[in-house]
């Protein structure tokens, strides 16, 4: 696995150091002829006295504590004059070098040149086909004076296939889904990761994928990837449509902050049942989907699973409606998603805060009166946690997945023509243009010490959220007043139980605040996601 840059301390490459004494040139000459002298005399009495086993450990570990000493005190002029890569079989060495190069070439001293290696070791083990990296620094040539030799030496991982299986639930998700995905590492040498994905989701997703990822080399400034996905959600019960989409996604920019993407996907709406209503039927057929996807994103947390300290957001802007055909949706989509994490200093308690909204404003002649693209709207609901993944405003506990927000009664047949009403399970989730959702998290550890030693640990929650219509003449009869006053809210507590194959919460939901058509229930809830 990719080792992370915050863990740049904890995986400190393997050094063999060997620092020339021409980088001593800033002392005076007198000094450094008394320190020769000395170490000259040292030298023949060590000659002289053949050394133990003992004593030659004692020697090493003087030497070793008056290099330490010297690297704490003071900066060692060095630069690097040749970088020497070794172990690589079948790895080019422009992708090495593309890796660790740059900041090597821009070290000054030892202690540059070392805290330069260390970055290079963090990025060439995320690369994920090396199973070791080490770095050694070794004295340059004598006719160079303060200049250093590194040798890269990687072993490359023996088995290129790997596989993994888990499952979990996905944002928006109802219920749980089984994913598995298989890699094929550094095919042609050059770090590309050729990978094939399959994800079933019980009654309602199913997906198969396959793509190829690059690492930033020697003539791209970012890392790239291309992928190729057929996706099919049913969406029957919730909003009476199918939906399928094959697309293409393309990684133009990648880097720890920024991500840019293109999609183009050919969406096909179908109602097998036809039993729509009519803001469904309208938009049933074929569409074909152009967009460019810019993401921001920080996350200074010091743990995406259990936050206690630190700050997140994410700003994510999609435009819609690139290709000339005018028939095809034409939006701009904004998401923003804020988090904050306060430690509390008793039992690993802390605070976790968090607040998303999201709007769509629709492109083009006429977009004020057109309705929106319903798989392009915001939903809310499902039992994603609270606290782990940015995912703008969809997860809101104790509500079904589309479970609150916008709806329509579906097309009537003899059976329910003679009802006296419609129930909100014979209604279609329409979902928003408008969407926020806030929230607040106190987790701490529990008092047991078994619980604590297996990252077992309790937390009560608040969450609120709602979402309105605006295109379609709807922002006529929008209200910020009506809007705030109609939020749902739920608060429960619950335990959160991780494992290496999942992630599990167990929580009781209490409904505080919901409406006529919505589905939420108080009781006990069950989520299980990837433990990232």
């Amino acid at each position: 696995m990719a080792a992370p840059s915050e863990e740049l301390q904890d995986k400190q490459p393997t050094w063999n150091t060997s620092i020339p004494r021409n980088g001593e040139e800033d002392e005076p000459e007198v000094e450094e002829d008394d320190r020769h002298e000395e170490e000259e005399e040292e030298d023949d009495e060590e000659e002289d006295e053949p050394q133990t086993p003992e004593s030659k450990l004692r020697s090493d570990g003087e030497k070793m504590a008056k290099l330490a000493n010297r690297l704490r005190s003071e900066p060692v002029t060095l630069r690097v004059h040749d970088v020497i890569i070794k172990g690589n079989t079948k790895t080019k060495d422009s992708v090495i070098e593309a890796e660790i190069i740059d900041e090597l070439k821009r070290a000054s001293t030892l202690q540059e040149i070392f805290q330069a290696a260390g970055i290079g070791t963090v990025r060439l083990r995320q690369l994920d086909i090396f199973d070791s990296v080490s770095f050694m620094v070794d004295a340059g040539p004598k006719e160079l004076p303060g200049t250093a030799n590194v040798l890269v030496e990687i072993v490359e991982t023996k088995n290129p296939l790997t596989g993994e299986i888990g499952m979990y639930t996905k944002p928006g998700a109802r219920s749980w889904s089984l994913e598995g995905a298989l890699k094929l590492k550094n095919l042609f040498g050059y770090a590309d990761i050729w990978d094939g994905s399959v994800s079933y989701g019980w009654d309602q997703t199913t997906e198969v994928s396959a793509g190829v990822s690059l690492p930033r080399l020697s003539r791209l400034l970012t890392p790239v990837f291309a992928r190729a996905s057929l996706l099919s959600q049913d969406w029957l019960k919730l909003s009476s449509y199918k939906e399928q989409a094959l697309g293409i996604a393309l990684g133009l920019l990648s880097t720890k902050n920024h991500e840019l993407v293109y999609n183009m996907t050919w969406r096909t709406l179908t109602d097998p049942s036809q039993m729509a209503g009519m803001s469904v039927r309208r938009q049933l057929g074929h569409s074909l989907l152009s967009s460019l996807k810019y993401t921001f994103k920080v996350d200074q947390r010091d743990s995406p699973l259990r936050p206690t300290r630190g700050y997140a957001f994410s700003f994510t802007t999609l435009l819609a409606g690139l290709n000339p055909d005018t028939r095809s949706a034409r939006f701009l989509r904004q998401e923003c998603d804020v988090r904050f994490a306060f430690p509390l200093g008793f039992y690993r308690a802390a605070l976790n805060l968090g607040i998303s909204g999201g709007v769509i404003f629709p492109c083009g002649r006429g977009y004020l009166d057109r309705p929106s693209s319903i798989p392009d709207r915001f939903f809310m609901g499902g039992n994603t946690s609270l606290v782990c993944s940015l995912a703008g405003p969809s997860s809101l506990l104790g509500f079904q997945s589309r479970g609150l927000g916008p709806t329509e009664p579906r097309r009537q047949t003899r059976d329910t023509s003679d009802s006296d009403s419609v129930t909100a399970s014979e209604r279609d989730a329409l979902g928003g243009d408008l969407a926020v959702s806030a929230f607040a998290d106190l987790s701490f550890d529990l008092p047991l010490r078994v619980f604590q030693e297996a990252g077992i640990h309790g937390h009560v929650f608040a969450c609120a959220g709602n979402l309105v219509k605006l295109t379609g003449n709807e922002w006529q009869t929008f209200s910020p007043k009506n809007f705030l006053q109609s939020f749902r809210s739920t608060v429960g507590c619950g335990v959160i139980v991780p494992t290496k194959l999942f992630r599990m919460e167990v929580n009781y939901c209490h409904i505080v605040k919901q409406f006529e058509h919505d589905h939420g229930k108080t009781g006990v809830q069950f989520s299980f996601s990837t433990p990232l």
